[in-house]
């Protein structure tokens, strides 16, 4: 018998899951939890932050480059942060309460 979604994601740590999504980033605690919708659209944030940082960052002059950089980190820190909560959330979510 093939275990259901939740219980596959109620038997997941869910501070495995947030650490993944914090350290490495970009959603690993999703492929951890085996939330493949959640992963994908967390990849697509990332490389759509990706792709305009690069788009915008190429007629920065030196002065701006620093601030660019900036703004690019804290996107990704944010993103992590989001999708960390998110993560352990859903653990609790489906976990029965004892």
């Amino acid at each position: 018998m093939t275990p259901s979604r939740d219980q596959i994601l109620a038997a997941s740590a869910g501070w495995v899951a947030v650490v993944l999504n914090v350290v490495p980033g970009l959603g690993a605690g999703y492929l951890y939890q085996r939330r493949w919708r959640a992963y994908w659209i967390t990849s697509a944030l990332a490389t759509a932050w990706f792709v305009a940082g690069a788009a915008l960052g190429q007629s920065a002059d030196a002065a701006t480059e620093a601030q660019n950089q900036l703004v690019g980190l804290v996107g990704l820190v944010a993103l992590a942060a989001v999708t960390a909560t998110e993560a352990g959330l859903a653990v609790r979510r489906v976990r029965p309460r004892a």
